[in-house]
């Protein structure tokens, strides 16, 4: 029988969270101490734990069928991959930043400079988009510190909180690119395993819509369940069940995580009461 076999992150970041995501996709994982290669028992799907910068290149070499990876590494090894979907964690940003004492945020800083970066073609690319001529150091790990021992006047580097540029007394002025984990795809799956990523991909999905939702109960007056249901855009219609109290009703629906206290303050302001937030594990369309 055909397995699709995913490579993950072998340590860093996107690790715990690409696990926690097959996990909560039902997929049982049993590591053992070590292990760089782990089948898993109820999914045909085998899981490989690569380095990161390999990652890309088993893709489109076909060694590996799928990946979770960042959106970053894809744009700065330009390899021939699909992206199937985005997966709305570890989310970062390439910036441009320069020690705090600068006080100049325009790009125009950099003309002349020499900027470190282990992302050296992003940096090429959007430098000659805006007529900016720096020298690129390339480096892996550690760009914070270039600027402290005087091998570039600034970074380009992945930031996520700001927590490491600050520590190592640097300020970020320019934003390049956002980044988030992506699920990818080489171009080399034959139909068997296409099968097998789109039953995987249904329950990803299912977890994904989850993540971004929330289930909702209310009360009701029942003359102000057609405008409260009208707020309740993200399912098909809610649920309406009869209270004990005359003339009210019970609602319960699902609303969007980004549109949270927009959606419950328009509740109240159309008559809702004892409103009952649930987190939701999986939905299924």
């Amino acid at each position: 029988m055909s397995k699709l076999k995913i490579a993950i992150q072998k340590s860093g970041r996107l690790h715990e969270d690409s696990l926690k995501l097959l996990k909560d996709c039902g997929i049982a994982i049993d590591n053992g101490i070590d292990q760089l290669k782990v089948s898993v028992s109820n999914f045909p799907l085998e899981i490989l734990y690569l380095r990161n910068s390999d990652i890309p290149q088993y893709i489109e070499d076909g060694v590996v069928d799928i990946a979770i990876v960042g959106e970053n590494l894809l744009i700065e090894t330009q390899k021939n991959i699909d992206i199937i979907e985005k997966l709305g964690f570890s989310k970062c940003r390439l910036s441009l930043a320069v020690p705090k004492e600068i006080k100049d945020d325009s790009l125009t800083y950099f003309e002349g400079k020499k900027i470190a970066t282990s992302y050296p073609n992003i940096l090429n690319s959007y430098l000659k988009q805006h007529k900016i001529n720096a020298e690129i150091h390339t480096i892996s790990g550690s760009v914070e510190i270039a600027p402290n021992i005087g091998l570039a006047d600034g970074i380009c580097d992945i930031v996520s909180s700001g927590s490491t540029l600050f520590k190592n007394g640097l300020r970020e002025t320019q934003l390049i690119i956002k980044s988030e984990a992506v699920l990818v795809k080489s171009l080399k799956l034959d139909t068997a395993k296409e099968q097998i990523l789109d039953k995987l991909l249904f329950r990803i999905k299912a977890v994904l819509r989850a993540k971004n939702s929330k289930y909702i109960l209310m009360n009701v007056p029942n003359a102000k369940i057609e405008e409260v249901s009208a707020i309740l855009p993200v399912l098909k219609s809610p649920t309406i069940l009869p209270l004990a109290e005359k003339g009210w009703s019970s609602l319960h629906s699902v609303i969007d995580e980004d549109q949270f206290w927009n959606v419950i303050d328009a509740l109240k302001n159309a008559g809702a009461e004892g409103i009952l937030i649930i987190p939701i594990d999986k939905i299924v369309l």
